[in-house]
């Protein structure tokens, strides 16, 4: 009988300890190595995408699952060693034992893991998924019991933390989005091209409002300067003959598609550029992003006084909102309290052509996971915006 429980007690430890060199790997890997690896076909790569696109929860819910295994193999353990030791024998056993839980379930399985970034969580995949599920579920019965505590004791959280909490939490989020999910896609883009002359652009840039414009060569494949409107200025200024955009443009940065935004945001506060040009894999424009849209990813939209923008969500009542098609898949399922899938499609258009695996008419209908969408609007090949709603909600067919 105590050989068994000493067996038990060793199967559950090592199972704590992959789960915390696993989570430690976890932790270090970048969402962006784990989508490309997912894009090669990594099926593994692929669920830890899926955990890490709710980076702030997996600490938690993995800590309570670890513990619970360090907890279940101390026991035994340790009623093994009460049964043959006693005095002061028994208090050194029990040092010991707890020595040896925690280094080899907790410190040796947490270096080795961090020195192991996207190999052992890969490798652990099975294992951390469903310990984050596990851990979540115990976490949001803790969760409750404390909303209770404290709504009996404080009362409702005032708008001021709330707001803490929003900026705190897009900032964790920050450090796990793309470039893609921020651009500006191409089919939005303005640009020019390189044989225009300085009037025609600097009338563009009047009627459009934009401080810097992307210069084509061949076509908007082809992104070869850009082209700022202080420049522009300043040869108007001089009364200087007219000329070309190519004797105008400046320098363009291209960066992939796949780039991790704080990184980018980082290297735009180093190098002094304000925009960039995204690249798909490849090489093809994808579309453009600017400081301002990273900015945006943290503390939320910025107008100006010059911005005439339709919102992204509009409330129609009853359940249902008119929302952009660019709307983010994350943003729609915070908006609706659903759980759509969001590494196949990064908007809510993207969703919708997925549905219908073509360009969709207006007006169709869509059921998915107990949502419910219509594309109100269809220019050419694009939905531009969608009626959404939960399924039999009023409104819903």
């Amino acid at each position: 009988m105590k050989l068994v429980a000493l067996l038990f007690a060793a199967t559950v430890l090592t199972t704590a300890a992959a789960l915390r060199s696993g989570a430690a790997s976890l932790i270090s890997t970048a969402r962006a190595d784990a989508l490309r690896d997912a894009a090669e076909g990594d099926r593994r790569a692929a669920r830890i995408a899926a955990l890490l696109d709710d980076r702030p929860s997996l600490q938690p819910a993995l800590g309570v699952v670890h513990s619970i295994l360090m907890v279940t193999a101390a026991l035994p353990a340790s009623w093994v060693l009460s049964g043959e030791l006693a005095g002061w024998r028994l208090f050194s056993g029990f040092v010991i034992l707890a020595l040896m839980i925690v280094l080899a379930g907790e410190v040796i399985p947490r270096t080795l893991g961090r020195r192991r970034p996207r190999r052992l969580a890969y490798s652990l995949s099975r294992l951390l998924s469903g310990s984050v599920r596990v851990g979540k579920k115990a976490s949001d019965v803790v969760a409750e019991l404390d909303e209770v505590e404290d709504s009996d004791q404080n009362g409702d959280q005032d708008d001021a933390d709330r707001d803490e909490i929003e900026l705190i939490s897009s900032v964790l989020e920050f450090s796990d989005t793309i470039v893609r999910e921020v651009m500006v896609p191409r089919t939005d883009m303005v640009s020019i091209a390189s044989d225009l002359s300085s009037e025609h652009v600097l009338d563009l840039v009047i009627e459009q409002g934009f401080s810097r414009v992307p210069v084509e060569g061949d076509g908007v494949d082809d992104i070869v300067g850009m082209v700022y409107a202080k420049d522009l200025l300043r040869l108007m200024d001089e009364r200087s003959d007219p000329v070309t955009v190519r004797d105008l443009m400046r320098e363009v940065f291209f960066i992939p598609e796949t780039k991790a935004v704080s990184q980018l945001l980082r290297e735009m506060q180093s190098s002094k550029f304000h925009m960039a040009v995204v690249i798909d894999e490849f090489g093809g424009t994808a579309g453009i992003v600017t400081i301002e849209d990273l900015l945006e990813e943290l503390v939320g939209e910025i107008v100006d006084e010059y911005d005439n923008e339709v919102p992204m969500v509009e409330n129609l009542g009853n359940g249902q909102y008119l929302v952009d098609a660019r709307l983010s898949v994350d943003d729609l399922n915070e908006l609706l309290g659903t759980d759509l899938p969001d590494e196949e499609w990064d908007t809510v258009g993207g969703l919708v052509l997925g549905l219908a695996g073509r360009v969709p008419h207006e007006g169709e209908q869509f059921d998915f996971d107990g949502a419910h969408l219509i594309p109100e609007r269809v220019q050419g090949r694009r939905v531009e915006r969608v009626r959404v709603g939960l399924r039999g909600e009023s409104g819903s067919a």
